[in-house]
């Protein structure tokens, strides 16, 4: 059974920021001790011997690098023992700035890790003390001077917009120091309010404003414009590259192949099944040591599913979705599944189909939801 690509979930935080819904804890050494040596059970669960060749892997959080060292040590040794990191392609880590300090940046070079993923969002130290954060803008220029100084070239970074108080200068502003790096990735993504986050809290309370609707479609068109100019094309929805540095690992997910889903809170696609993790620490912890098997509630996807998915997905892409490669991994025409959805959705100017390849037109990715909805076949 060949998996291309793993993701691995590390949910400590140093701080938990105010908009965040992913599965994270505030860190604490003996919790992270247990953490990872149930994480180990889990992995030994889908490898139990030798080493799975992938293609991908993704070390993401909470915050991976708020371990401590012995433990960023282990967790790195653990990878390496179960992957073939020399024929990984890309194994990335995300960061928080001002957590990377020089042996953590040395740690991870060592063991193979060869792209980070940086959690910037804005370059604003003011905004980001409102949004939780706990670095300044002047530890994202330390610790992306240390990446490159032991040749972690690279190196994505996250931008955030549509935040409480944000005007369209103030996201022209982060675009601006943003692009001054010359960095080959930028993903950005605007403030969506997650239940259970203290944004919610707020926004419940009528004490947290988002910026009007018109202004964060300025933002999403200003920084599209600017990184354009910039030779950073977008090849996804909220993901911007130099050619050649899209993010191999993101692509498994919009190409709809399957992955890992290994730690708390864990998402996972293994032939026929869709998995997600238990959630809660303790309960994760226990589970894992129990069996290796975490595992929450599983999925069954059939072919109908798996065509779904493949369209909303992959329309994500700026490409879009290639009726060649549809049929290839189906055995059917694009038209002959789809019959219906094609033609209005053109007819209604949200999508176009060219050499060979059916995508999002501008309008239609202001109103993807409405375009993925047509897509949704009958039982």
């Amino acid at each position: 059974m060949n998996i291309p690509s793993a993701y691995i979930h590390i949910p400590f935080c140093q701080q938990i920021c105010h908009y965040c819904d992913f599965t994270k804890f505030f860190y604490n050494e003996r919790l992270a001790d247990e953490y990872l040596v149930a994480l180990e059970k889990e992995i030994h669960t889908y490898i139990p011997e030798g080493k799975a060749k992938v293609k991908t892997i993704f070390v993401g959080g909470g915050t991976p690098t708020a371990v401590n060292h012995s433990q960023l040590d282990k967790l790195l040794k653990m990878i390496d023992d179960h992957f073939d990191i020399a024929g990984c392609e890309e194994y990335t880590f995300e960061a928080n700035p001002g957590d990377l300090d020089v042996e953590k940046v040395r740690l991870l070079k060592a063991y193979g890790v060869n792209r980070i993923s940086l959690g910037v969002q804005v370059f604003d130290d003011e905004m980001l003390e409102k949004i939780g954060r706990v670095h300044k803008v002047k530890d994202v220029y330390t610790n992306v001077d240390r990446l490159l100084q032991v040749g972690l070239s690279n190196v994505s970074i996250d931008l955030m917009y549509g935040l409480p108080g944000q005007t369209v200068r103030d996201f022209e502003k982060t675009i601006d120091e943003a692009m001054q790096f010359g960095l080959p990735h930028y993903s950005s993504y605007s403030l969506q309010i997650e239940p259970k986050t203290i944004f919610y809290q707020r926004y419940k309370k009528g004490t947290l404003v988002k910026p009007p609707e018109e202004d964060e479609a300025e933002m999403y068109e200003l920084l599209q414009k600017k990184l354009a100019d910039q030779g950073v094309h977008q090849y996804e929805i909220s993901n911007f590259s130099k050619p050649g540095f899209e993010s191999k690992h993101n692509l498994t997910y919009w190409n709809n192949e399957y992955y890992y889903g290994i730690g708390a809170g864990a998402h996972g696609y293994m032939p026929g099944k869709r998995t997600i993790n238990i959630r809660p620490l303790p309960a994760y912890v226990k589970q894992a040591m129990e069996n290796g098997q975490p595992i929450l509630h599983e999925e069954p996807v059939g072919v109908k599913e798996q065509m779904e998915e493949e369209m909303f997905l992959g329309l994500r892409k700026t490409e879009g979705v290639s009726e060649a490669g549809f049929e290839r991994k189906y055995g059917q025409k694009l038209e002959d599944v789809f019959g219906d959805a094609l033609p209005t959705l053109k007819q209604r100017n949200l999508i176009v189909e060219d050499n060979g390849l059916v995508r999002l037109t501008d309008r239609g990715r202001i109103l993807g939801n409405e375009v993925f909805r047509e897509f949704l076949l009958d039982d």
